[in-house]
């Protein structure tokens, strides 16, 4: 019986399995050598469209977060109105009415047909109301 450097001090009836012995075994096989059941790996496609679907969750979140963010603002900016002071209503409706429409035009990346259905309205009044306040998209 032949013993390799190593085996004298190991005992024959005990199978030779260490870390070693692994790591060289894998260094000497080609990538092909593998047969391709036994990668683990998945297409690059896949990743990039988990990848994708990610960044939109991500971004939708982000613009949700947004949303809820302005409103909290508006809410409080509401509260603190005095009444008794008074109000200038029209000032009050035409912020509201551009807050609604940019948010909107946000949503549908600034195609107005889209905007106005959102919002329920006729995209001539949709169009004349961004020309009355101004705004910019």
């Amino acid at each position: 019986m032949s013993t390799e450097r190593g085996d004298a001090t190991r005992p024959t009836n005990e199978p030779r399995d260490d870390y070693r012995d692994r790591r060289n075994q894998r260094s000497h096989e080609s990538p092909s050598a593998n047969p391709p059941q036994q990668r683990a790996e998945r297409p690059s496609g896949d990743r990039i469209q988990r990848l994708r679907r990610i960044a939109d969750t991500l971004l939708r979140e982000t613009e949700t977060l947004a949303r809820d963010k302005a409103f909290t603002d508006e809410s409080n900016r509401l509260r603190s109105l005095s009444v008794s002071e008074g109000i200038d209503f029209y000032r009050e409706v035409e912020r509201l009415e551009t807050g609604l429409i940019k948010l909107a035009l946000d949503q549908t990346n600034g195609h107005q047909a889209r905007a106005a259905k959102l919002l329920h309205i006729n995209p001539t009044t949709l169009n004349s109301k961004i020309k009355l306040y101004g705004i910019e998209y």
